[in-house]
């Protein structure tokens, strides 16, 4: 390996660890400082460790370390050393986290807590997961089960849940409860927009009789790229020329109003683009 691969590399290994510990603070941030103080618990091996901890009065970070290593050793023959490792640097930075941030209560109020500490594990937890690593091992034993039994990761991360939320029920309070199902949902849904990225490009294809007329129009005036795509109408059996094209959300209207205006009876259909590469008229385009 040369010289110029090596920087690469740990350059690369860095700017994951970075991410990696940056992720877990917050997760951290968000569980020691929003959800904990108010008996608002997370899913999985995280919300388990928030209940023993609260039973028992032991550490958060111990538990969540000692809960995950079985999950460890068992993605460790499933998943590659790589993901283990990674996934235990973030569990470790966690833990870590959680011991630094444990003084400190930001807010009372149930609901501020709830969208906070939602949106901010949400963020955490997202970045771990988007540089191959993870801070629970519900997912792991999950995939291992969906495999011998024929479930959805899905439907086993739910039945797990359903038990612990109902196990916060008991020792929380049933509001409490409540309301830490609507962080989970929150986080899931933040960890959603971090994978994927929020959505501003629209993928649009278009069918017309016109589409030569469309497509220069596209081209030439808006400056838009353009794909032309052949296919068969099904009910007619006739040839068809599709148009394709990448736009942003303000490009779309406009857009909609030419083709309109040329071909009122066009059909368009337009799909969310979280991520495009390449070249565009010329224009570099990293990430839209």
């Amino acid at each position: 390996m040369s010289a110029k691969e090596l920087v690469k590399k740990a350059l690369s290994v860095v700017k994951k660890g970075f991410f990696l510990t940056l992720g877990a603070f917050i997760a951290g941030f968000a569980i020691d400082t929003f959800l904990a103080p108010n008996n608002i618990i997370d899913g999985g091996i995280v919300g388990i460790s928030m209940i023993l901890s609260y039973l028992l009065k032991y550490n958060l970070g111990l538990l969540i370390i000692i809960l995950n290593i079985p999950f460890i050793c068992l993605a460790f023959t499933k998943m590659g050393k790589n993901f283990v490792f990674q996934t235990f640097f973030a569990i470790l930075m966690f833990a870590v986290a959680t011991n630094i941030f444990h003084s400190i209560k930001i807010t009372n109020d149930l609901l501020l807590a709830t969208v906070f500490g939602g949106i901010l594990l949400g963020t955490g937890v997202g970045l771990v997961l988007k540089n191959e690593g993870s801070l629970d091992g519900t997912e792991i034993m999950s995939l291992v089960i969906s495999k011998k039994f024929g479930l959805s990761v899905g439907e086993i991360i739910m039945g797990i849940n359903i038990f612990i939320y109902g196990a916060s029920g008991l020792v929380f309070g049933w509001e409490k409860a409540m309301y830490s199902i609507l962080t989970y949902f929150l986080a899931s849904r933040v960890i959603d927009v971090v994978l994927e990225g929020v959505s501003n490009s629209k993928s649009v294809r278009i069918i017309s009789n016109k589409w030569e007329d469309i497509g220069n129009v596209l081209i030439k005036d808006l400056e838009i790229g353009v794909t032309y795509l052949h296919g068969t109408g099904g009910y007619s059996g006739e040839a068809k020329t599709i148009i394709y094209c990448v736009v942003s959300r303000l490009e779309m209207s406009k857009m909609k109003d030419v083709i309109k205006s040329i071909d009122p009876s066009a059909f368009i259909s337009v799909v969310d683009v979280h991520e495009a590469y390449g070249i565009r008229m010329g224009k570099r385009i990293d990430k839209i």
